[in-house]
């Protein structure tokens, strides 16, 4: 699914329907170059979700968790990271259930890792002459068209 994103504002729009349609245990891998939009749809999600704390890009802190809303965010950055080095944080565990309770995992520069989980959404934003385009490629069961607007 490929959608057009004409402004930030179209992006974080996205993010917050994003945000309060998709269900706990949701992983979102981003992708796209700096400055594409990654962190405002990650923003609008948490805006989705009932957070009111200020989002900013994990890249130096790498996790940032956010518990106070309608279900956690974990906001992931990988920028700085090395595949081997993402790897060895044991990324798994902030979408398998068991150290932490289910939210929704949100990872930029997600192409760092060296795996991916079983079920996720990737989104690659991208510029164009008149905005942002975002592509949609994962599960059938979260692309049922409910979060487009």
């Amino acid at each position: 699914m490929i959608l057009s994103l004409p402004d930030s504002e179209a992006t974080r729009n996205f993010g917050v329907a994003l945000g309060r349609s998709l269900p706990a245990g949701t992983i979102i891998l981003l992708q796209g170059d700096l400055g594409a939009g990654k962190t405002t749809l990650v923003q609008g999600i948490a805006e989705g979700l009932g957070i009111s704390e200020s989002i900013e890009s994990p890249t130096f802190t790498l996790i940032n968790e956010y518990l106070a809303g309608r279900v956690p965010l974990y906001h992931l950055d990988l920028y700085r990271l090395e595949p081997e080095e993402a790897e060895a944080l044991h990324l798994e565990s902030y979408w398998d259930g068991l150290e932490r309770d289910l939210g929704i995992v949100a990872i930029e520069w997600a192409e760092r890792l060296q795996y991916q989980p079983e079920n996720y959404l990737q989104i690659s934003l991208s510029y164009l002459d008149n905005g942002r385009q975002a592509e949609v490629i994962g599960n059938s069961e979260l692309l049922d068209g409910q979060w487009e607007k």
